[in-house]
């Protein structure tokens, strides 16, 4: 084939040790990735940035202490070889992740990645092609944490001959970008942009995805955070024309260059006899959520125990940053001056179908106070609570978190996931002085409204 897979290369595993209060330091760690670019098609038009996408990929993780499984410009028999080795690393890790830049396409709801010596004449030729789905599986082996990264939504270069070969009856099975795929359980898919949509490839060294990947994937944040981050990057630097899709399945927090990872259990219902020894499960919970109603809420239940200083300490945390982060001018406290968004606020939560997930609306109050927006829906430790925070630029514009516990009929949630399981979602709104919209960013689309009283 004339091109020749690069060599693989391995780093060493980095003992991460972590302390917090009443903890061990964490254990050792593993982390693998397999990371591909293909850009050196033979049969179609030629893609720059994929490898310096991947080697620029593969060196940033090999600083975050996974060992890297790093090839570029494969083709079909080498892609297999490769998707092998990683299944087999998986086996064993902690953590797994899978990068890859180049071209990729969905068929009948099926996404697929393309060797470089890839030809689809007719429908037959896919089972040449790589299918996600499989490396989904093999990501699935990983104990803790599993990500899916694909930069790889351009246009489809096979997309007319496989029309062609199908005809008109069938041809609308070939659609252009990728189809969207639910994470998982512990799992994080990130798509360079939306579902059925194609991303831009870039001008310069590396695509504008993995340019945003690269900034924030060695940060100290919360990965959950990164992601999305990456993502508003991305946004931005487009002009607001490609917004990648993000689902995330995450239950607690994970750092990659932070603190030491954290899995949480969902809340207990109920409290033992002895009163404490349900305390670190729900505070466990609690922090993950990280709300101010949140850590009230843990202070109430465990007055006595362990964490209760901490989330004392948290609670005050949390209200110093509020204080800091209010509009300019404004003092602290009830002489605070009153904002023009400032009020009682009905809000509409309008979820269609999605997957195997039925729709739902959810009404609830939201009070806004010196333009710092706050909702909730039951309270804090109960089934299908749910929180939305945040503060309202002078422009209007505000990037709210959602945080909640799923309800009893798991019906309603993607991957049907038992009552009292934490999630969490931003949304991006923009208020006037009566009337606000907003849209979820992750996972399911749902569309919100705002009316003031």
């Amino acid at each position: 084939m004339g091109v020749k897979m690069h060599t693989f290369w391995k780093v060493g595993l980095f003992l991460i040790a972590a302390y917090s209060l009443g903890c061990s330091p964490a254990s050792a760690e593993k982390r693998v990735a397999l990371i591909i670019g293909n850009g050196a098609y033979s049969h179609k038009a030629q893609l720059a940035n994929p490898p310096h996408d991947a080697e620029d990929v593969a060196t940033a993780l090999k600083r975050t202490n996974f060992e890297v499984i790093f090839a570029t410009d494969l083709g079909q028999a080498e892609m297999q070889d490769a998707t092998i080795n990683f299944s087999r690393a998986a086996r064993n890790a902690d953590v797994a992740l899978f990068y890859y830049s180049g071209h990729a396409m969905q068929f009948n709801g099926i996404n697929y990645l393309m060797p470089i010596d890839a030809k689809l004449n007719d429908e037959a030729d896919l089972k040449r092609f790589i299918r996600v789905d499989d490396i989904m599986n093999d990501l699935q082996q990983a104990k803790n944490l599993r990500i899916l990264v694909l930069d790889s939504c351009r246009d489809n270069p096979f997309a007319e001959s496989l029309k062609r070969s199908l005809g008109s009856t069938r041809s609308s099975s070939v659609r252009q970008g990728l189809s969207k795929i639910d994470a998982p359980l512990g799992t994080i898919v990130s798509f360079s942009t939306q579902a059925g949509q194609t991303a831009d490839d870039g001008n310069g060294r590396n695509s504008p995805y993995t340019a945003a990947f690269l900034k924030r994937i060695e940060g100290p944040e919360e990965i959950g955070d990164v992601f999305r981050d990456i993502s508003s990057d991305v946004y931005e630097t487009s002009g607001k024309s490609q917004l990648p899709e993000l689902s995330l399945s995450i239950v607690g927090k994970f750092y990659l260059n932070g603190p030491v990872s954290i899995t949480v259990t969902p809340p207990a219902q109920s409290a033992p006899t002895d009163g404490c020894s349900a305390a670190e499960a729900h505070w466990k919970a609690v922090d993950a959520i990280g709300t101010v109603t949140a850590y009230e809420d843990h202070i109430a239940k465990f007055p006595r125990c362990a964490f209760i200083n901490l989330a004392k300490a948290r609670v005050d945390q949390l209200k110093q940053k509020a204080a800091l982060t209010s509009p300019a001018g404004t003092p602290p406290g009830p002489a605070r001056r009153t904002g023009k968004f400032d009020g009682k606020w009905d809000v509409t939560i309008t979820c269609s179908k999605y997957g195997d997930a039925l729709g739902y609306v959810r009404f609830l109050t939201a009070i806004v106070e010196a333009s710092i927006v706050r909702a909730e829906y039951r309270k804090f430790g109960q089934i299908d609570w749910l929180s939305i925070e945040g503060e309202i630029g002078t422009d209007g514009k505000t990037a709210l978190v959602a945080t909640g516990l799923t309800g009893v009929d798991p019906r309603y949630a993607s991957g049907r996931p038992k009552a009292g399981t934490p999630y969490t979602f931003t949304v991006d709104a923009q208020f006037d002085e009566s009337r606000a919209t907003g849209k979820r960013l992750e996972g399911r689309p749902c569309n919100l409204v705002f009316a003031k009283r």
